[in-house]
């Protein structure tokens, strides 16, 4: 099992409550209210743990409250160009 346990340190919740203050519109559905962040590129595709550049709001466990996606659970370890996204007002992802 992969070690997660950045997720819980004080550096990765700083991250996040920065990022969310920053923007809560979610990188797969556009809509607000994102209560969690991603990594854009995945850890497991070279992507950095901790890099801010490479985190992203998105609906977490609950699911977004206007649409009804389980954003994360749908994006999982992909890229963004391999999952269907709605059509947002942020693009967060110009990468291949």
């Amino acid at each position: 099992m992969a070690d997660r346990s950045e997720l819980t340190s004080y550096e990765f919740r700083k991250l996040r409550a920065r990022i969310l203050a920053e923007s809560d519109v979610c990188i797969m559905c556009g809509h607000a209210a994102a209560d969690a962040v991603d990594h854009i590129i995945p850890v497991k595709r070279g992507g950095a743990r901790l890099d801010p550049d490479n985190l992203a709001p998105i609906h977490g466990v609950t699911g977004c409250p206007t649409c009804g996606r389980k954003c994360n659970n749908d994006k999982g370890d992909k890229l963004l160009s391999e999952v269907k996204r709605l059509i947002t007002s942020v693009d967060w992802y110009a990468g291949p």
